[in-house]
């Protein structure tokens, strides 16, 4: 692949037909300016865009009704945003490594990292809460809002590192049934 000129913002096309085209012999992931024949970055393509907005709606969605209906008691932890981080970062290291491990991030594969985990994995985990909840619980008790901030940051990497474990056994198992 050759270098974009100064006066195209993108790099070419490519010229190959591998598995990356559809039936009909094009890619579905093309998108192409047609002042400048070049490909789109995927995050300047409507559709994507509109999967990451609904995923993330729908992920916003589920959290905040979870924290109404779940608060937490003032001046303790709270364990319904910690527990939403824990799961989502499980989730997406579920995901993403079940999706790397079927082929490359193209197709189906790629709307599917988009919308379940750049949009609803995205919108359900919440680093700002996170944030914010550790704040005010510096100002009620300095030990409680540590343990608070680092072990949920912790528990967030632990809980990623089994969703990847889990998902290349889950990808074992199927090839080896197969």
């Amino acid at each position: 692949m050759t270098s974009p000129s100064p006066d195209t913002p993108f790099p070419p096309l490519p010229s190959s037909r591998g598995d990356e085209f559809d039936g009909l012999g094009q890619n579905p992931d093309l998108d192409v300016d047609d002042s400048t024949g070049t490909e789109r970055p995927v995050h300047l393509r409507w559709r994507f865009i509109g999967l990451v907005t609904l995923g993330g709606t729908i992920g916003t969605g589920l959290r905040e009704g979870l924290a109404l209906n779940f608060p937490a008691a003032p001046g303790s932890i709270p364990l319904t945003i910690l527990l939403i981080n824990v799961v989502g970062a499980f989730a997406l290291g579920l995901l993403l490594e079940s999706l790397v491990r079927r082929g490359p991030d193209a197709g189906r594969r790629r709307d599917l990292r988009l919308l379940i985990g750049t949009g609803v994995l995205g919108g359900f985990t919440t680093y700002s809460a996170l944030a914010v909840d550790t704040a005010t619980l510096l100002g009620d008790a300095l030990p409680i809002a540590i343990a608070y901030g680092v072990g949920s940051v912790v528990l967030g990497a632990v809980a990623s590192w089994a969703g990847i474990t889990v998902g290349a056994a889950l990808h074992r198992r199927s090839e080896a049934a197969s």
